[in-house]
């Protein structure tokens, strides 16, 4: 048995074999493993080579237990269908990548229960902090954020109650703008296809609508207002209420993406044309923006930036850089204008 138990080897190479094998101290492996400390080219050549002989693998688990660091940062998404999203995913994953981190991601599908359960997991899984995009106002997230103490940053939405670092839009200003320059063009009822009000966008690119109408000395009409919760499906709903109602606006801004989408097939359904019948606005530019028929008018979200910053101030929190009270970044939007709004007709006035 003694026989047995001493020819017994892990079947798994370690860092002790890649040091012999490289002629190598195992400090040494393990500067290069770890980057914990500056190794020659050719000893770092040495010991890369012998790990691809052997076929040395780094064991996580072990690793992160020792230094009390997972190297991971927890990514929550409200709806990773959403161009907006996924291109931000894409840059956050680029920025940390390059800092040695490591992105788990989770998409909360605009479902606070489902956020709730993900958040859960991520703090479970041992991450080292959180970027989140809320799905909504939600107590219990509120107090899973402030039990965990994790180094926070929430993108693109505000949560009220969670005192964290933050990315995001001036999206009243943003809205104003779109809204002044359609109210511009003669349009004087103006559809607006809203996002989920339990948000903070939702409720802010709103109230950039209404104030866009104030400032105008117009009225703001309920009649003219559909809840669109950012989705496809709910925004061509509220579109063919709009279009089909007694007096049908002239124009319809979206506040998404994803919404526009819904609208333009309600007035492709109807047997409307834009913008010869209506003119369409969206908030959120994407890659076939510009091949749409027409061209949709947009408002342009500084994606690359909002994902930078957000990873650097992720960042910045777990290297001890940053000790100050949480940063509300806040960016500017840009409108895109394209071919799909145009000056009112004379006919589209005697309709409306």
């Amino acid at each position: 048995m003694r026989e047995r138990r001493s020819s017994r080897k892990s079947s798994a190479p370690t860092m002790l074999d890649v040091a012999k094998v490289a002629g190598v101290s195992v400090a040494t492996v393990s500067a290069v493993i770890n980057s914990s400390a500056p190794v020659s080219p050719e000893l770092r050549s040495r010991i890369e080579q012998a790990i691809g002989q052997i076929g040395y693998k780094r064991n996580a688990i072990a690793r992160s237990l020792k230094l009390g660091t997972t190297r991971t940062v927890g990514l929550m998404v409200a709806d990773i269908t959403n161009p907006f999203f996924t291109d931000v995913v894409a840059v956050i994953q680029e920025v940390l990548h390059r800092a040695g981190y490591a992105v788990m991601l989770c998409c909360s599908d605009e479902d606070v229960i489902l956020q709730d359960e993900q958040i859960a997991l991520l703090i479970d899984r041992s991450v080292d902090g959180l970027i989140i995009a809320p799905a909504g106002d939600d107590e219990t997230l509120k107090r899973m954020i402030a039990a965990a103490s994790l180094p926070t940053v929430l993108i693109d939405r505000l949560c009220d109650g969670i005192d964290t670092d933050a990315v995001v839009l001036d999206n009243r200003r943003a809205v104003q703008d779109a809204t002044r320059y359609m109210l511009g063009l003669g349009h004087r009822r103006i559809g607006y296809i809203s996002g989920a009000l339990d948000t903070s966008t939702g409720r802010e690119r709103l109230s950039g609508y209404r104030a866009a109408l104030e400032a105008a000395g117009l009225p703001f009409e309920e009649s003219l207002i559909r809840i669109g919760n950012f989705r496809e499906k709910d925004a061509y709903t509220a579109a063919i209420q709009l279009l089909t109602s007694p007096e049908r606006p002239t124009g319809i801004f979206s506040a998404n993406n994803l919404m526009v989408i819904g609208v333009m097939k309600a007035i492709r359904d109807i047997g409307l044309r834009c913008p010869d019948d209506v003119s369409v606005a969206s908030f959120d530019d994407f890659p076939w923006a510009d091949v749409f028929q027409p061209h949709l008018t947009t408002i342009a979200q500084p994606v690359q930036a909002i994902g930078e910053q957000a990873a650097q101030l992720v960042l910045d929190r777990l290297s001890g850089a940053s000790t100050e009270t949480p940063r509300r970044l806040v960016l500017q939007g840009r409108l895109v204008i394209r071919d799909s709004c145009r000056p009112v007709s004379l006919a589209q006035r005697a309709i409306a």
